[in-house]
């Protein structure tokens, strides 16, 4: 009897010193799991913009924290030169076996439903994605990340028109395109609501992609604005808005951000920004892909899920009377319950 209890002793001693050995415990076994491989590629404008490009990051480096990725080899980017090299890019980053590859932007839309296609293997999200005439046709490994701007475009406009002292706002787009009419629609929208008589200027910088990428033409358009009377300007036009912010700061008016709060890029000079939480957006589908929980199809982003919002803090506050904040708030809340239904159309 005592020597079997002997034995029994001495496994488990011999167990316990070969288990210390090898070093393996449950933690250890979780960080030895595969790291899921991310590539993105960004819309023209590139990494620096301040806004859409920059909020994509943002989302990239939250997964690489929480999930214990590498920038740069888990995670990969690329700013392609000219519009053209989108499809190349989707295709470089699919060829070194992803499992997941970001688009940033709606001009991606129909590259990565090509590049998806030879990579049926690899997981597409593009931002701002246009689905096919019939939305059965986007790939099973396409998710298509879409947001209602126009909601958000409704507040800010609501707010210019309560706060202009001119009853006249203007409006600089980017990139002419159903996207970027949303943004119009919403604010004009906003500022007849809750101000009809306030007269909304508008314009665009181009016709081409380029158009987001042209900071003196976005001080160009935003000038002649302020010369026709406006004294608050809304951008919806990637790092060519950083020209708007120099038109204010000069001719001593307010600018409205888009996509992250832009306060800094002019302190004193913003009124508030639109923002559209791409970040939250990007590191949420990183997160599916990593939990096996991705789904095809289209994911909206609106006021009531958080993913639309507009900027009232510690730094704009003074800008804008708590009585004009309420009248917004209330807005908001009419618009989440139903009540006021935004247009994203001009039409």
């Amino acid at each position: 009897m005592a020597g079997q209890l002997f034995k029994v002793i001495l496994l488990i001693l011999v167990t316990a010193i070969l288990g210390g050995c090898s070093g393996q415990n449950p933690s250890s076994t979780i960080d030895n799991k595969e790291k899921i491989q991310v590539g993105l590629v960004f819309d023209i404008g590139g990494l620096g913009d301040k806004s859409f490009n920059d909020q994509a990051y943002t989302g990239l480096k939250k997964a690489a924290a929480e999930y214990s990725l590498e920038m740069g080899k888990d995670i990969e980017y690329l700013e392609p030169a000219e519009a053209a090299d989108r499809e190349t890019a989707l295709r470089q980053m699919a060829s070194k076996k992803k499992a997941l590859i970001f688009g940033i932007g709606f001009i991606f839309s129909e590259d990565v439903n090509r590049v998806a296609k030879d990579f049926p293997e690899t997981k597409f999200a593009c931002v701002d994605y246009v689905s096919p005439a019939n939305e059965a046709d986007i790939p099973p490994n396409v998710v298509g990340l879409k947001y209602k701007e126009e909601e958000g475009a409704f507040l800010v406009g609501a707010l210019a028109s309560l706060v202009t002292k001119t009853n006249k706002i203007g409006f600089v787009g980017g990139m002419q395109s159903p996207l970027i009419k949303k943004f119009e629609a919403g604010y004009k929208a906003g500022a007849h609501y809750a101000n009809p008589k306030c007269v909304v200027i508008a314009n665009y910088a181009g016709m081409t992609p380029d158009a987001f990428k042209n900071p003196s033409k976005g001080k160009e358009l935003a000038l002649s604005i302020y010369d026709k009377g406006a004294d608050i300007i809304f951008h919806a036009s990637g790092s060519t808005g950083l020209g708007v912010f120099e038109a204010a700061r000069d001719k001593k008016k307010l600018a409205i951000g888009v996509d992250a709060d832009q306060y800094d890029e002019a302190p004193g000079y913003i009124l508030t920004s639109m923002i559209k939480k791409v970040d939250v957006s990007v590191f949420e589908e990183v997160k599916a892909v990593h939990d096996n929980n991705f789904a095809n199809g289209i994911r909206v982003f609106d006021l009531a899920s958080g993913g639309i919002d507009y900027i009232y803090n510690d730094k704009n506050k003074n800008l804008i009377t708590e009585d004009t904040h309420q009248k917004i708030e209330a807005i908001r809340q009419k618009i989440i319950n139903g009540e006021i239904k935004v247009p994203s159309s001009l039409d």
